[in-house]
């Protein structure tokens, strides 16, 4: 029988927190209200992460689990559990802990009362940097004043989702994945459960500032088009000021030759405003253009090397992903 609901844990080096994640979730797989499946997506780990997930396969039916050929990131390694994932209700949480497990039986409440997206909304970040709970507010906001949807803010993909909106994922074939802003730009009744986000159980940050950073600037640029109207309204200040410029020379020329603002230094810093203003309207561009560069090239999303606990698997999904290898157990 198909189960009920799925959980999804993308994994990458976290051998110190799977055995507590698994105590914790599997507690919580016996209090649904119907059978559940624990499906781990290993993204390429280098530690002992993908042997400890296949001694659980090996106690318990209910843990199935996918391993990549190679580190592919946390959005392709959710997008492959999408992909996989069997349950008429699929939850999406990360394997530090800092999403609490529990909270799936208050999200399973709020789905069976009608909503197909229930997602988890952060009120405060426990035991976090006051530069990273500063760039986190910051980057919400503005995501959510730019972006073409209404994404909501303080929110992450610690979620449970309907198969209708599993479904429609699975269907949208783009790259660049941004997991929380499609999920908001598919629609359907989706309501917020407030949570308190607790630290890192164990193990070391795997989202540093600069991959905070990549992916906001992800978000933002596959969900809104305002800085290529940015660097336009740039581009006519830039002329606007060029013209007043004209009209400045030319009063000093004829009205004002000895005048200390005419000369050598005025020409440099006008020179150099403008190379500013084409190369951050370059830089632009290239974030656009290499989104469609990447989708042109229409690669696969991931490789399989390994995959355990799908009998009826077939050896692509949707995305084009490859299964190397089929464990005889599965």
């Amino acid at each position: 029988m198909e189960p009920l609901y799925s959980l999804i844990v993308p994994i990458y080096n976290e051998e110190a927190n799977i055995a507590e994640l698994y105590r914790r979730v599997s507690a919580v797989m016996e209090q649904l209200d119907g059978d559940a499946e624990l499906l781990f997506v290993d993204d390429g780990s280098r530690d002992r992460s993908l042997a400890m997930i296949q001694a659980l396969r090996q106690q318990d039916s209910r843990v199935c689990y996918l391993s990549f050929a190679r580190n592919f990131g946390h959005q392709i390694a959710v997008t492959a559990g999408l992909n996989f994932a069997r349950g008429k209700a699929v939850v999406v949480m990360d394997a530090d802990l800092q999403d609490p497990p529990e909270l799936i039986l208050d999200m399973a409440e709020q789905w069976h009362q009608g909503y197909h997206v229930v997602y988890a909304q952060r009120t405060q970040r426990r035991q976090e940097s006051l530069l990273k709970r500063g760039f986190a507010y910051v980057f919400y906001r503005l995501l959510t004043r730019l972006a073409d949807v209404d994404i909501p803010t303080d929110t992450g993909d610690f979620c449970l989702m309907d198969r209708q909106v599993v479904s429609v994922l699975n269907a949208m074939p783009e790259r660049n994945r941004y997991i929380r802003g499609l999920r908001a730009w598919i629609g359907f009744r989706q309501t917020a459960i407030r949570f308190e986000r607790d630290p890192r159980f164990a193990g070391e940050v795997k989202y540093t500032f600069r991959k905070s950073l990549s992916l906001g600037i992800n978000g933002l640029v596959s969900f809104s088009k305002v800085p290529l109207r940015l660097s336009t309204y740039v581009g006519l200040i830039a002329a606007a000021i060029a013209l007043l410029m004209v009209v400045l020379v030319l009063y000093w020329r004829f009205f004002d030759p000895n005048s200390r603002l005419t000369g050598f230094a005025t020409i440099a810093v006008a020179i150099f405003f403008l190379g500013a203003v084409q190369l951050i309207s370059i830089g632009i561009l290239g974030e656009y253009i290499g989104r469609i560069y990447e989708e042109v090239k229409g690669r696969p999303l991931y490789t399989l090397a390994e995959v355990a606990g799908f009998p009826n698997i077939q050896r692509s999904t949707p995305n084009g992903a490859i299964a190397v290898r089929h464990d005889s157990t599965s």
